[in-house]
């Protein structure tokens, strides 16, 4: 499978004047007079970030964790005048379901690498970075909207890899890929497993259930202040591209706070993720630029949204209740968009499931997919 030619082993090398300008640049930040008390009411907190920052500079060793990173297979292949990176992990059974991992910003593949392990029992995974994310071709120009990138995911895994038909895996963005797959290329998709369901349908059907019309205020009450980072990255990201292209502080403040305000860390988004972690995913983002190409993701979306419709693969839906980048849906709601085998609300968990509740996960996975065969 992996002998195509389109396809390379990728060994990730940060170049040592690379790693020493990250760390001159940390040590070197000009920082705005605090505000006093500091907390995260009004974003990022300032000294949780100095904090951060210091061990960026001074602790966290990038060496270290790039061995960490390589200990997993991670390959280029180049599709349709564009370069994917992914991560092949093969099975340790016969007659293994392959199976697509997707996720989105401003995460990065960093997201699942906590569940992999947990599903080569029973799949063959293939854990898949969209342009724009780390290690791939970064478009310079319009067009690499979420059906796009269904084309290309498509023929990685069909045409390149090999794979006439896979199961597929989604949260964010890659859900939403993986939506556009499932309407355009419905003969090659198993099933479709992916975390919560977008709020937001126009024109706003009239035979609302009780429990649709009570989410739908709770949306409308929502929207306004939670979706505003979207809203500037849908409208205007190359007002932000430089900061986040020039300044590893900016791209922390950024990014982190997403962490914090989405995920089920209860305030303490070290304890939760592990400060490493985070780390590795912001470097990602720093060494390659892909900080800076990743939101322009959200501006081609808002040009170009897709397919719509119903998919009609079997779909199984993740629902965590503290996940505070949306609000968590009724199933009826999510029959809309999908054909719904499995609903699944999740007490623990928030919007990175698979790094924050690996386990759940992937035992919801395989009960779905077990289900399926």
């Amino acid at each position: 499978m992996l002998k195509n030619p389109a396809v390379r082993p990728l060994h990730i090398h940060i170049p040592d004047e690379d790693i020493k300008d990250l760390q001159y640049r940390l040590k070197n930040a000009r920082w705005p007079t605090p505000i006093t008390p500091s907390n995260w009411a009004d974003g990022t907190d300032g000294d949780y970030l100095r904090d951060l920052v210091h061990y960026w500079a001074n602790t966290y060793n990038w060496r270290e964790r790039e061995e960490k990173l390589n200990r997993f297979a991670h390959y280029q292949a180049d599709v349709d005048g564009t370069t994917l990176h992914f991560i092949h992990a093969a099975a340790t059974s016969e007659n293994a379901t392959p199976l697509l991992l997707m996720q989105g910003w401003p995460s990065s593949f960093v997201q699942v690498l906590n569940i992999i392990p947990l599903l080569t029992g029973r799949f063959e995974v293939i854990a898949v970075s969209m342009p724009g994310y780390p290690f791939t071709k970064f478009p310079e120009e319009h067009g690499m909207s979420f059906v796009r990138m269904a084309d290309l995911v498509k023929k990685l895994m069909v045409d390149v890899l090999g794979f006439a038909r896979f199961a597929a895996r989604g949260s964010d963005q890659g859900a939403l890929v993986q939506q556009q797959i499932g309407l355009k290329y419905r003969e090659h998709v198993i099933g479709l497993h992916r975390t919560g369901i977008t709020p937001f349908l126009s024109p706003q059907p009239n035979d609302l259930s009780e429990a649709e019309v009570a989410y739908q205020q709770k949306v409308a009450a929502w929207a306004p202040e939670e979706t505003l980072y979207a809203r500037f990255q849908s409208l205007r990201p190359e007002t932000l591209t430089p900061a986040l292209s020039d300044s590893p502080v900016a791209l922390a403040s950024w990014f982190i706070e997403k962490f914090q305000r989405w995920g089920d860390c209860d305030g303490n988004v070290d304890a939760h993720f592990g400060r490493d972690a985070l780390l590795d995913n912001l470097s990602l983002h720093w060494f390659t630029n892909a900080g800076a190409a990743s939101v322009r993701i959200y501006r081609e979306v808002f040009r170009a949204w897709g397919l719509t419709g119903r998919v009609a693969a079997p779909t199984a839906i993740i629902m965590p209740l503290k996940d505070a980048v949306t609000v968590p849906a009724p199933r009826e709601w999510a029959e809309r968009f999908y054909n719904v085998q499995r609903f699944t609300v999740m007490e623990r968990g928030g919007h990175f499931a698979e790094w924050e509740v690996p386990q759940e996960i992937a035992e919801d996975i395989k009960t779905f997919f077990e289900g399926l065969k």
